[in-house]
Formats: C-alpha cells, structure tokens, sequence
C-alpha cells in the first residue's frame, strides 16, 4: 500500500480498550479496534485496486437503488424481466400498503386499484391542456354571489347622431382648399369669413353681428381667435392681418410683411404666426411697435396649414409643397421635416393628450392621415381615408379625433385613437368639407363647406366624461 497513514496505523501498538456493547450473540473480539484498518484495507480493495484513500474522505459502503415496479416499460418495448420483480413485489407491495395505511389511514384506496395501469406510470406523463374561459382565470371563478364583484357586460361603442342638429346658411362661402375660413373662440363665438366680410355667431344667443368689411377689391382669406379675450386676426388677400376686438365691433391694429394673401393664422398667447402665399411664416408680437419679430422659411410653395402646440413650444406648418415642418420658438429654419406626404397639408392637429403627438392629413393625391411622435422625432402610424383630408381636429374630452374630407366622398369621420376604428361617418355636405371648428366645451364641432352651408354636429362625450372614458381607452 501506499498510503503510509494505513502503514503507521497498521504498525503501532493499540492500546487496551474497554469492551463494546454487543449483543451477546457477537463475539466483542470481532469488533476490536486494531482489526478495523483491515477491514477498511479490504473494503477498498475491493472497490478499486488503485484507489487511494482521502485522509478527510468519508467512505459509505452502499449505494441507492431506485425501483422500477412503476415504469411503463412497454412505451419503449422493453419487456420487464420476471426475475427483476418475482419475490419482490409481495415484499414491495405490502411495505407501501402499510407505508399508505400509516401516513393516509387505512381506508386510503391503492394506487393501481383507483387508476389504470398506463395512467399510473411516470415515464413521459403528458398533461394535457385545455382551453379555459375567461371567467375559470379569475380568483373569484364563476360564483355569482361573491359580494362587490359585478359581472357587468361589456359596454357599448357610444353612438354619435348621424344628423347635424342645426344647419346655417353661409353665403360666398369660399370652395378654396387653401383657406381656413372658420374658427370658434373659447367665449362661444363663430367667426366665419364671407366673401370680403366677416360675421360673428353667438352660440349662446344664436345672434348674428357683422365684425368687417374689407371692400371690393379685398377678401377674407383666413380668421383666428385669440386664445383668452375677445380678439380676432384676420388675414386678408392683399397680404395684410388685422387685428379685431370682437366685444368693440373695432379695428385694434394692421400688420403688414406679406406679399401675397394670407391663408393661415395660429396664435400662440400674444404671439401671431402667419402663413402666406408667398411661402413664409411671419411670427408677430401684437404688444410690439413692429409689424413682425421674425421671418420663417422653408416652405417651397404656399403655407396653408398652421398650428401651435398646447404648451405653445411648437409650431407645425404645412404647405402645397407636401412638406410638413416643425419649428421652436427660437428657430428660423424647421427643426424637424416630414415629407411622407404626396399632396398638400392643409390638416394639422396637436393632441391635447398626449405631448409632442401630431396628426397631419393630406390632399386629394395623398388621402392619408399621418401620425408622428416630434419627441422622437419619428413617424408613428398612416391611415389610408379614401379621400382628400381638408381638416383635423382633436377632442379635448376622450382620445378621439374628427377628420373632413373632400373628393370625392365630402365625408366627416370620427375615430377613436390609437386603433383608429371609425366611431361614425357624417354626410350631408355636397361640396368639399374644407372648413371645421370645435366649441370651447368640446362635444360639438361645425363643418363649413362650398355648399355654403354651416353644419352642426354633437360628436364627442361631454367634459364629465373625460375622467371616465380616458381611463378605459389608450392614449
């Protein structure tokens, strides 16, 4: 050997010990102490010739042999010898009856009396899965008389009247796409450009006052509230904006910068933005002597869409040239440029819900309303309308917006964001819808159109609802 732990062990002397407690049948010689290195000697060479014994190592003496009495050997077509399991299984079989009968009581039934043979084996048991209600994944499951749990259906899509509930003569109403004719302030007043005139509806009183008359040889190319006050900008052919107090009936001020007509205004507090078609955007201070603070360019061809965002970070232009920009307050050239579009953008609307979110619509050639995220600076989503997108307006009470169509539907379509499914399709105009509006309290919108008529729809939910509807919805 050469473990030389063995060999010292083997050659000293061991001391007398005390007899071990035996059962009187064994000889107490036969477990001294000096003959157990023999017998550890004999043990490992039995095991292995060459195997060298770890001074710390433990050495057991037997091994675990698990029972195969419960393989389904017959899934692999091998045959259970008889000799494996005869003169066992009796053995087996009544230790785990009385193993049963000790842990689960007596009465406990055996387990291959209750089951069939192959459902018993545990060689690749497979469980099979099925298909379960919605109802079976809730922790309360199908009891009805739980208390405080309703089982309320699933509620219905809201219907919106397919009708206007009012309808209003407009005469010289212009079918010109590139105008922006109709604006609602948030003191409930419509302001609608006619012909080189501009009158004023009261919501309230339903009383109509004609604010201007700009002559024969001018017309009314655009109009624009304030967003607090009584003030209103309008943009005339001549290149010019003027400046109206609505309460007065009164002429506050004229600005001039613009060569051509002035088709689109979008206020930012007591900042102006003008778009003309003269390609530039011209931001105007109505507290400043001067009749603009800076020059915007970038637009190829005539801007005809114009809008501020809600924080009034923001300013989203879109022109005849397919181009949709978006400029800071600080910029002179756009900061971000989207050209996804194939015909001009006139449609432009910011959500109220949801920062840096734009929805832009193209003309006759492009018929698609576009979703981008200016944060990111990324293009979201595109809906295919099937016809011209003239106007974009969002809700300011749920996650919805309302698009105008021209050729060749004249369509008004309401859609619920993000999935963009239609809540309802409006028709009646017979011209292009090319002019929309939203009251202040947001649930009713009005349509003008080359038909010259005004058209007054209820749409969207009431502001009690806001709380509601956004919480069960995506924005």
């Amino acid at each position: 050997m050469d473990d030389p732990t063995l060999s010292s062990q083997r050659n000293q002397s061991v001391p007398s010990t005390p007899s071990l407690n035996v059962p009187t049948t064994m000889s107490d010689s036969s477990f001294h102490l000096e003959n157990l290195p023999y017998r550890t000697m004999h043990i490992n060479r039995m095991i292995n010739s060459s195997y060298n014994r770890s001074p710390s190592r433990t050495i057991y003496s037997d091994r675990f042999i698990p029972s195969r009495s419960g393989s389904n050997f017959a899934l692999f077509d091998i045959s259970n010898s008889p000799t494996s399991t005869e003169g066992k299984e009796d053995g087996s079989g009544t230790y785990n009856s009385l193993l049963r009968a000790a842990l689960f009581g007596p009465d406990t039934p055996d387990k291959k009396d209750s089951l069939d043979a192959p459902a018993c084996r545990n060689i690749f048991r497979y469980k099979i899965e099925t298909k379960r209600s919605l109802h079976s994944l809730s922790p309360f499951g199908l009891d009805d008389s739980v208390p405080g749990i309703s089982h309320s259906p699933v509620k219905a899509p809201r219907k919106v009247p397919r009708s206007p509930y009012k309808v209003l003569d407009a005469p010289a109403l212009q079918d010109d796409f590139y105008l922006n004719l109709v604006d609602w302030s948030s003191n409930n007043v419509l302001a609608v450009g006619l012909g080189n005139c501009v009158y004023l509806w009261n919501a309230c009183s339903s009383k109509v006052t004609k604010l201007c008359d700009l002559g024969i040889d001018d017309s009314v190319c655009s109009v624009s509230w304030a967003q607090r006050g009584t003030h209103l900008a309008v943009g005339t052919s001549d290149g010019e904006v003027e400046i109206w107090d609505a309460s007065r009936c009164q002429r506050v001020r004229t600005m001039e910068g613009h060569r051509l007509r002035v088709g689109a205004l979008a206020w930012s507090s007591s900042l102006l933005s003008s778009g003309s078609r003269d390609k530039s955007i011209l931001q105007r201070d109505i507290r400043a002597p001067d009749d603009f603070a800076s020059k915007l360019s970038g637009h190829k061809s005539e801007v005809c869409g114009l809008k501020w965002s809600y924080d009034n970070r923001e300013l989203a232009s879109g022109g005849n040239d397919n181009k949709l920009f978006v400029w800071n307050q600080h910029s002179t050239q756009p900061v971000l440029k989207y050209c996804e579009h194939n015909a001009a953008v006139k449609a432009i609307a910011w959500s109220p819900h949801l920062h840096g979110l734009l929805a832009s619509g193209g003309g006759t050639a492009d018929r698609c309303i576009r979703f981008w995220n200016t944060t990111t600076n990324t293009h979201l989503s595109c809906m295919d309308t099937g016809s011209q997108v003239c106007n974009l307006v969002w809700s300011k009470n749920v996650n919805e917006l309302v698009s105008t169509h021209g050729y060749s539907q004249n369509q008004i379509i309401v859609w619920r964001y993000p999935t963009m499914s239609k809540l309802a399709t409006l028709t009646g105009h017979t011209y292009r819808v090319l002019y929309l509006a939203i009251s202040p309290d947001g649930q009713t919108i009005v349509t003008g159109a080359g038909d010259e008529t005004l058209r007054f729809w209820n749409v969207f939910p009431s502001p009690k609802s806001r709380v509601i509807t956004l919480g069960l919805q995506d924005i």
